[in-house]
């Protein structure tokens, strides 16, 4: 057979390539290789593997593709929110000082932490797997029509969940929709317009196609519900309210799925003695082992990741996110630091376990203070039965609950304290002293496990929601606000906080109300910064103004945006001159509401001009785009 050279785009546009190492495995029809599309994608198992890989690859934007002791890419998404940022300290080049750091050649590729250039090289990789399934699945013989549409269909999600992501990240983007037989470098940019006009289409035909997830074998697949979901923030982004209001209708009321609002599953409490926990729902619904299972009926897509597979990936989700209260900067008013193993003398203390009971993080990115106290007082009150803020049922954890547990020191057993009289007692507070969702974070890890004494509990594989029903009524709360109906609005942000057992009830909603149920619910599932960007775009098509009066113009949204606001309202560190860290203050601009296109993606594409960001080197207004994607479409089959 003539074996024969598939290229997904310009490889170097995308920072993405096919070409397989120089050993004779290249050779191997597996999923991932396109030297002999004619063997791989002739069978339906060609399509399954390429499905699974779209599938795996979704849930690596949470954690990670390869192991990492440090960092997951959802973490970017957070720090240039109004909720966190960057918290590694110990690092000369923390990414603080976004507003003069974050450019076409710096910010992105150099940092550990930072991981912009991940959601441009990946989600270009995401997309290139389901352009694998467009372009091929003729080759496949004997797909009877509907069996063909629903493989298209699942396919047509991941390059929609992929470009979606993209338009409200990068802005404009090159549109990649098929695997080429030839290298193209002649690119040009297409409009956030069109791009989101095309999937918005595919996502309407991907709902038709694809089946419920109770006529599937497998928890995890792409699943009508989940097509549904993504079809409301493609209307959203389209500024076709009642088309988002009806699919959120069909998903509330006609789909089979509701909110969980008592206990169920497995009532798991891995650390009884040092961290009790009193059995709750919310608790319950985020437990990795109630996640996937049938009773769970809140679950729209939950991305499988269990230990002991061989596509197991750890989140390291307590390392990451919770802080590092095992260092020297935070001591006892004696002088003690804390110890990561509560072992002394041979003797294990359980009761005094900090790494068992809620894991040795090392503060990556960091709360606002606005994430944890601001945004939990409803009607100017601190809402205290709020199950996502409670403290008593052992579901948010404050650092005042973690106890001294030296036993050679004299405050042994004595709660944390920030300060002794007026003596601060922590000389890091960015990193090692906020609070934290104890119930989002703890993920069971079973190298911890199996040495209950280690100094390590960083958390382990785990099954992770992408989409919930609680986020359908948050959407549908945010389409019915566009369209002026707040009674409605505020009627669906009520229900999301009576699950929660809330005592505080909205009586009218704004934006600002509805963004903030959606930082309270959806910590670490949404993706913060590119919804917050979605919304602003979405809040400008609407016209409609912001908790603070404020309304917005789609044509300089890089100049003034409902996430800059957020940021300058809400969020402690940014452009407060407040801290400084390594000789880098804490800054950030409304242009970086999009990020820079990587300029090495600009250089390769030697035989047309890629557009860039306004705010960033090498913006130009006169740069021509498609604004109409068919005919971006069409172009894709013309090379230099």
């Amino acid at each position: 057979m003539k074996t024969k050279t598939y290229y997904i785009s310009v490889i170097s546009i995308l920072s993405v390539t096919l070409l397989a190492s120089c050993t004779k495995d290249y050779l191997k029809p597996d999923p991932l290789s396109f030297y002999e599309p004619e063997l791989t994608f002739s069978t339906r198992s060609g399509l399954d593997a390429t499905v699974a890989m779209a599938d795996r690859h979704l849930r690596t934007y949470w954690s990670h593709l390869e192991t990492r002791d440090v960092s997951v890419p959802i973490s970017t998404e957070y720090m240039l929110s109004d909720v966190a940022v960057s918290g590694k300290t110990d690092d000369g080049n923390i990414f603080a000082d976004v507003a003069t750091r974050l450019t076409p050649t710096d910010g992105m590729h150099d940092n550990q932490i930072n991981t912009i250039s991940f959601f441009w090289d990946q989600t270009y990789m995401g997309i290139k797997y389901a352009n694998t399934i467009t372009s091929f699945i003729d080759n496949v013989p004997d797909l009877d029509d509907a069996t063909k549409r629903e493989y298209l269909g699942r396919a047509y999600f991941h390059r929609s969940f992929r470009y979606l992501a993209l338009c409200f990240q990068f802005g404009d983007v090159p549109l990649v929709t098929k695997i080429l037989t030839a290298p193209k470098q002649n690119y040009k940019t297409s409009s956030r317009a069109a791009i989101l006009e095309m999937i918005t289409a595919d996502m309407e035909k991907a709902v038709e196609w694809v089946p419920e997830q109770s006529q599937m074998a497998y928890v995890g697949m792409i699943n009508k519900a989940a097509c549904r979901q993504l079809l409301i923030k493609c209307y959203l982004a389209t500024g076709q309210w009642d088309k988002a209001i009806e699919q959120a209708n069909i998903l509330i009321d006609r789909s089979g799925y509701a909110l969980m609002t008592e206990n169920f599953g497995t009532f798991d409490n891995p650390s009884p003695i040092a961290w009790p926990v009193t059995r709750n729902v919310i608790w319950d619904l985020h437990r990795p082992i109630n996640k996937a299972i049938v009773a769970n009926k809140e679950a729209i897509l939950v991305m499988p990741n269990r230990e002991g597979t061989d596509a197991t990936i750890r989140y390291k989700s307590m390392r990451n996110w919770g802080p590092m209260w095992n260092q020297a900067a935070l001591k006892s008013p004696s002088g003690k630091v804390l110890l990561a193993a509560a072992k002394t003398d041979s003797k294990y203390r359980a009761e005094y376990d900090i790494n068992g009971s809620v894991g040795r993080g090392i503060g990556l990115i960091r709360p606002t203070h606005f994430a944890q106290y601001g945004l939990w007082s409803v009607n100017g009150i601190e809402d205290t039965t709020d199950l996502r803020h409670n403290s008593t049922v052992g579901n948010w954890a404050r650092m005042e609950m973690l106890k001294y547990n030296d036993p050679t020191d004299a405050y042994y057993g004595q709660n944390l304290r920030l300060y002794e009289g007026t003596t601060l007692l922590c000389t890091d507070t960015i990193r090692s002293w906020f609070n934290w969702p104890h119930y989002k974070i703890y993920i069971d890890d079973p190298v911890f496990l199996a040495t209950p004494t280690s100094n390590r509990n960083d958390g382990g594989a785990a099954d992770w929601y992408c989409y919930r029903l609680a986020e359908t009524y948050l959407l549908r709360a945010e389409a019915q606000f566009y369209k002026g109906n707040i009674g409605m609005a505020t009627a669906d942000v009520n229900t999301v906080r009576k699950r929660a057992h809330c005592s505080q009830f909205y009586a009218s909603v704004t934006i600002g109300d509805i963004v903030n149920e959606r930082a309270r619910e959806l910590y670490m599932e949404e993706w913060r910064h590119m919804e917050l960007s979605r919304i602003s775009y979405s809040l400008a098509l609407s016209n409609k103004a912001d908790e603070w009066g404020n309304t917005y113009q789609l044509n300089n949204l890089s100049d003034n945006n409902y996430w800059y606001q957020r940021i300058q309202h809400y969020n402690d560190y940014y452009n407060k001159n407040k801290v400084t860290v390594r000789n880098r203050s804490y800054t950030i601009a409304p242009h970086n509401i999009y990020w820079p296109i990587p300029q090495d993606a600009i250089n390769s594409n030697l035989y047309a001009k890629l557009h860039q960001n306004p705010g960033y080197s090498g913006y130009d207004a006169g740069v021509e785009m498609w604004t109409n994607w068919q005919d971006a479409v069409a172009d894709e089959d013309t090379t230099n």
